[in-house]
């Protein structure tokens, strides 16, 4: 049972910041280079969904794909699938204002140097993400750390049901609500265990690529 919880917690997850990393990424970094009539409002729209309260994003995926809403023929509603829904949709936005910052911080005379030499927007737009590669690793250690802890939004869309929806988290509140102390306190050191790992082994990537980097 642990094993299971442990995979389908990294799985969701892991899916879900794989999303938001192809919707967040180059997102980020286009409102740092670029800029344009209502990007205030755009940042402020951003800012907001950063301090989303996830039992607001899983009311919403709730409403979507409940009988009555416009995806009810997905029939996704306390599947897994929700559950990846909801947390691409918290760990998104912060995702995308992460790397906002960090392409923000490098030099703007980099990207106009790039357009210089014949380098494609889209191009030089790649190469300044690289460049802020370090912020960019960060944006997806926070995102994986919003989704792996999250617990409001996973049990209102995906249920909690044992064996098909259960992850570290909602797996917690049900041993605690049932007086099951110990082992709460156990699977909460696991979940503790698997966000040290991950975050360790970006840790290692990134002070690899910096290696290579620094070598070239």
């Amino acid at each position: 049972m642990l094993w299971s919880v442990i995979l389908l917690s990294l799985q969701v997850s892991g899916l879900a910041l794989l999303f938001a990393a192809f919707i967040g990424v180059p997102f980020g970094a286009w409102l740092a280079l670029t800029r344009f009539r209502g990007r205030s409002l755009v940042l402020a729209v951003l800012y907001t969904c950063m301090g989303l309260p996830p039992v607001v994003v899983g009311l919403m995926v709730y409403l979507l794909l409940s009988q009555t809403g416009p995806f009810a023929q997905l029939q996704w509603l306390f599947t897994t699938n929700a559950m990846v829904m909801a947390q691409t949709a918290i760990s998104t936005p912060i995702v995308a204002g992460t790397v906002m910052a960090a392409v923000s911080g490098v030099e703007p005379d980099l990207r106009r140097q790039l357009l210089s030499l014949g380098a494609t927007p889209l191009r030089a737009m790649w190469d300044v993400i690289f460049e802020a590669r370090f912020g960019v690793l960060l944006a997806l250690v926070a995102g994986f750390g919003r989704n792996i802890s999250e617990v409001g939004a996973v049990m209102l869309v995906g249920g909690n049901i044992e064996g098909f929806t259960r992850v570290l988290t909602t797996a917690i509140v049900l041993e605690t609500r049932q007086g099951k102390f110990d082992l709460a306190v156990s699977l909460g050191l696991v979940l503790l265990g698997v966000s040290f790992l991950v975050n360790g082994l970006l840790l290692v990537l990134q002070t690899r690529t910096n290696g290579v980097w620094r070598a070239v």
